[in-house]
């Protein structure tokens, strides 16, 4: 049983109430004379939620624990410093035809809530939330309007840690300019929501700024067009770009040091017929590698791909389309095999992660270190493995498959859209035939589905037409844990967090090496290698929406080109 020491930390620390506030409530009682303090004290709560949800029951108030933050209309907060709201844990939630509904972690905070209802003209009632997630409403909210903006010069030190977008990155402090901030406060937003790529695109009339968080690109904040300039111009300052050109693409990076991560942010500019478009991709390069059996594979395919890894010599590819997850797999595979009696050696472009004990060359077309020239420097280094970023070219190609039969394990990635394609791929390029048959190990290609988000997904019945789509039956799917995405607060309301890989595996063996020499084309090969047990995409896929793990809709629509 929790006693009432643990059941006063749980509100006090969750909430904006105060010991004295609290133990007023708990003296209050119910109309049949039991006081709140008796019901609440004696029970057991895990967490604040709980603890929260009963205390409001008995006050005969709302509680909310997902707080549809996208919903809540910007222009309620404009005459509302965002200071005021963050101190007094207080945020309009929507207004309706007799009253204002109010978030707040304290509902007897009568001084805010009485401005409020003086400041909108009506009456306010009370949602109550934890602090946490107000301050996360509030920031969401205040981001996305214009108010944010003209707040940004209340900023306090104080308000400087991980659960408020005003943070250290370059140092700002409170005499930087409102455009400095407004863009170290995007770019740490994107960190938090771990967003892969920011977009700022300029049109006729306005500007927008989208994020790419799980390969989805949605709208964050629309600045005001008179700031376009501006923002531009500081984001090109960071990455020391020539703010004078306007005319024409520019690529730079900006390395970044934010809540205790290292950032690399990768920036590329384009000139539109309304300003410059600009592209962040961000990397995290404080992220640990992860074990190949964290990506998602296959438990048969890990153990195929183990043996390809003890091989010495041969080629083993990775394809897909570009933010496959190509790029992990290979720092996967590397972080397996980095034992000290190997010399392992890689050619990237970037080098996206730093692994220890492995010598790492960055290409650079500028000054005439391509994949080619780097790749022919790394075989009088005496490697042992080989790690190619991408094969673009035959010379590369070429460079590889003799690295390969010479007595060096090659990993690398190419560009098609599955494993088999990769054999006609490679022979266009003018690679011969008895050389790729006689190199390549195996070839892996991966994309990447959604993970139903834990907190809400529901379970899911699939209609008749969602069962021939994935060609079952429904005594097939009896027993299985299939969800369907909801949406809530922990996702942003998307019904979806993190995501996996799905993959097909092809090893190439003697038949299919025969295929390769009559220049088979790549259905043919596929046709053999399904023969032979690779289990193609849209089975393994469908695996993971057996296990309550992704919706069949993301599956569909992820593998819908290899039906």
């Amino acid at each position: 049983m929790a006693s009432k020491t643990t059941f006063e930390t749980l509100i006090v620390k969750g909430t904006k109430l105060n010991k004295e506030q609290l133990s007023s409530i708990l003296d209050l009682k119910t109309e049949e004379g039991e006081k709140f303090r008796e019901l609440l004290t004696e029970k057991s709560f895990s967490s604040i939620d709980d603890a929260l949800n009963d205390l409001c029951e008995l006050m005969n108030v709302d509680f909310i624990k997902d707080i549809p933050s996208n919903d809540i209309l910007a222009d309620l907060v404009r005459n509302i410093p965002i200071n005021y709201s963050k101190n007094h844990e207080v945020l309009p939630f929507k207004e309706e035809k007799d009253h204002m509904l109010v978030l707040t972690s304290n509902p007897l905070n009568h001084k805010a809530l009485d401005d409020l209802r003086v400041l909108f003209g009506k009456p306010v009632k009370s949602l109550i939330t934890t602090s946490i997630r107000m301050h996360e409403a509030i920031n969401k909210v205040y981001e996305k309007s214009t108010a944010a903006l003209e707040g940004l010069d209340d900023i306090e030190e104080d308000d400087m840690d991980l659960d408020d977008p005003v943070i250290d990155l370059l140092e700002a402090g409170d005499d930087d300019a409102p455009v400095i901030k407004l863009v170290n406060r995007l770019l740490f937003r994107a960190v938090k929501e771990k967003a892969s790529d920011i977009h700022i695109e300029p049109y006729e009339k306005d500007m927008v700024v989208r994020f790419r968080t799980d390969g989805i690109l949605f709208d964050v904040f629309k600045p005001p067009k008179k700031l376009q300039n501006a923002i531009t111009s500081r984001i090109k300052v960071m990455a020391n770009l020539n703010i004078a050109e306007k005319r024409l693409p520019q690529d730079g990076r900006i390395p970044l040091k934010l809540a205790g991560k290292d950032i690399d942010v990768r920036l590329s500019t384009v000139p539109t017929s309304h300003g410059e478009r600009i592209v962040m991709r961000l990397q995290d390069r404080s992220n640990v590698i992860l074990d190949l059996n964290q990506l998602g594979f296959s438990a048969k395919s890990l153990a195929q791909i183990d043996d390809i890894l003890t091989k010495t010599y041969g080629i083993f590819l990775v394809t897909g389309p570009t933010g496959s997850g190509k790029s992990t797999t290979l720092y996967s595979s590397i972080s397996k095999i980095n034992t000290i009696d190997k010399n392992i050696i890689t050619v990237e472009d970037p080098v996206e992660q730093r692994i220890h004990g492995v010598g790492q060359i960055q290409a650079n077309a500028k000054i005439g270190l391509t994949f080619a020239k780097g790749l022919k420097a790394i075989l009088r280094q005496d490697p042992n493995v080989i790690m190619l970023g991408e094969i673009r070219d035959l010379e590369t190609a070429e460079i590889a498959i003799n690295a390969s039969l010479t007595g060096h394990l090659v990993l690398s990635t190419l560009h098609t859209n599955d494993s088999s394609g990769v054999f006609p791929r490679l022979i266009d390029m003018g690679c011969e035939p008895f050389l790729i048959a006689t190199s390549l190990l195996g070839i892996v290609a991966q994309r990447l589905i959604r993970l139903l988000c834990p907190h809400c997904k529901e379970p899911h019945v699939p209609t008749e037409i969602e069962l021939n789509s994935l060609e079952l039956t429904a005594d097939q799917i009896k027993g299985t844990n299939i969800h369907k995405p909801v949406g809530c607060n922990e996702c942003n309301h998307k019904g979806y967090s993190g995501r996996t890989i799905i993959q097909e595996l092809l090893l190439v063996t003697e038949p299919i090496r025969t295929l390769i020499m009559q220049r088979a084309d790549g259905s043919q090969i596929k046709k053999q290698a399904l023969l032979e047990g690779m289990v193609p995409f849209r089975d393994h896929g469908i695996q993971k929406v057996l296990s309550g793990l992704t919706s069949i809709e993301e599956v569909l629509s992820n593998t819908q080109v290899d039906q």
